[in-house]
């Protein structure tokens, strides 16, 4: 399995999970209907993972390197986190935010295929590389959930008060603490595998420092939570502008002339 299968993978897991979201909130709803999109979710997320471990197997390294490779995983880890929300917390409107992101990135994928191999530089060849790059993935995909959230409850408050309920705010919470949880583990990972790279735990590469302002910036949030929990306006615009931080990090430092020659960037 190479990119080249993709476009197949691709157009059958968003048509699994367009269905999926037509059946779970298209009237009248019954269990028939939630079983249907319960298939759906499941189907599309066993066609990414087996696409995922074949690319891996046919690579013969992790799919972890370029921008193409991350989307992959994030669409794999969305509807994953959608399912664990409506299971643990009950938030079953949740379930649309993150199937329809997850089938952006796999339409962003499709509309700029990858059909080339690029082997791994000697510093990505460590044990450390899978479980930076996956945590950082998983922490990404569950703030960038809490964040989405966050931009849903301003437009309910600056134009829909009567719809907004504080109680929601909870959501966002547990996003952010897992999130924010993965997010920490992914920063001590890097610093033990950039320690046994270049010697060094922290070296203000480019990459380096805006990992830091996104952690920094859910850590406001965090702490406007628990400091102030009564305050909503402050916390929401600042879950919202951690997003934009992250996706600096994530892949808008390509594009930042003073990190043209860091080791972090992903290929493209």
């Amino acid at each position: 399995m190479t990119w080249l299968n993709f476009p197949a993978i691709a157009i059958g897991t968003i048509v699994l999970w367009a269905i999926a979201i037509l059946f779970y909130y298209l009237p009248p709803v019954n269990k028939t209907k939630q079983m249907i999109a319960n298939a759906c979710v499941i189907l599309g997320l066993l066609a990414v993972s087996y696409f995922i471990l074949t690319l891996w197997i046919h690579l013969e390294r992790p799919p972890l390197r370029t921008l193409g490779e991350t989307r992959l995983w994030y669409a794999f880890f969305l509807p994953l986190i959608g399912i664990i929300t409506v299971w643990r917390w009950k938030y079953k409107w949740f379930m649309a935010y993150s199937l329809s992101l997850a089938i952006l990135f796999l339409v962003i994928n499709y509309l700029n295929p990858e059909t080339y191999d690029q082997a791994l530089m000697p510093a990505l060849q460590s044990p450390w590389f899978v479980p930076h790059v996956i945590v950082y993935i998983f922490s990404y995909a569950m703030l960038a959930a809490s964040s989405m959230f966050a931009i849903k409850e301003l437009y309910l408050l600056y134009f829909q008060p009567s719809k907004f309920e504080i109680k929601t705010l909870y959501l966002g919470d547990n996003l952010v603490y897992i999130g924010f949880s993965f997010l920490t583990l992914g920063l001590l990972f890097g610093a033990l595998w950039a320690k046994e790279a270049w010697g060094h735990y922290w070296t203000w590469d480019p990459k380096e420092t805006w990992a830091l302002l996104t952690w920094i910036g859910y850590l406001i949030y965090v702490h406007f939570r628990y400091f102030q929990p009564k305050k909503v306006k402050s916390p929401l615009w600042t879950l919202s502008l951690a997003f934009v931080v992250l996706l600096i990090c994530w892949f808008g430092l390509n594009y930042l002339p003073s990190a043209q020659n860091s080791v972090h960037v992903y290929s493209k």
